[in-house]
């Protein structure tokens, strides 16, 4: 999960020569897990990600600030909590309950064709049709008529990667391929797309 890109003219002071550049654990108030601030040179954004042993991972831009990352952090509340019943579900060998699971969809059905045409009215793409599907392997797909399908599940992904996803369907609207052409233009359109690829290779929520 991805924030923006830091400055070089912010204000804020950066991260130099504290514990929590390091890794160490600490506490952070309304996050209900531990959390390590790891600062990477070549990392151009904040990136969240909740680790297999439940500690919270900040990954911050070199010039990143602390008060920009604990306010990237809390933005995000909502999601750790989710993912940490998610992991902890995954560890008991549960599935979702089906009332659970009944929710969700019905939330992706409200608003995920909504984010879909926020971001085709942002960037100028044309959607025919969109459709919220149960599939296993794939988070989306574009047909060549213009039908965008999208998975329940991106409900469940940090709004930066669910977008990523979306932007990836609309790209296809352009370029009904994996071309050199289609990448620019994603980049062009999603400069964060490298990272939120990582974050979904990463995750557990599909198979295969």
């Amino acid at each position: 999960m991805k924030g923006r890109r830091t400055e070089g003219t912010q204000l804020q002071l950066p991260y130099r020569d504290t514990p929590r550049s390091t890794g160490v654990l600490v506490s952070v108030p309304g996050v209900p897990a531990p959390v390590a601030f790891i600062r990477r040179k070549g990392a151009r954004h904040y990136i969240l990600r909740v680790r297999a042993d439940g500690v919270v991972r900040v990954t911050v831009p070199w010039r990143g600030s602390r008060a920009e990352a604990d306010e990237f952090l809390r933005t995000r509340r909502e999601w750790v909590v989710q993912e940490l019943h998610r992991q902890e579900m995954a560890r008991d060998g549960a599935r979702l309950p089906h009332d659970v699971e009944s929710a969700l969809r019905r939330q992706a059905a409200r608003e995920l064709p909504q984010r879909l045409a926020e971001l085709a009215r942002l960037h100028g793409f044309t959607v025919m049709a969109v459709s919220i599907r149960n599939q296993r392997t794939r988070w989306g797909s574009c047909s060549p008529t213009g039908r965008i399908s999208l998975n329940w599940r991106l409900v469940q992904v940090p709004p930066d990667v669910r977008d990523y996803v979306l932007l990836h369907e609309l790209t296809h609207l352009r370029h009904l391929n994996h071309s050199a052409r289609f990448w620019r233009e994603l980049a062009r359109v999603c400069p964060g797309h490298a990272e939120a690829r990582r974050w979904l290779r990463a995750s557990r929520l599909l198979v295969g």
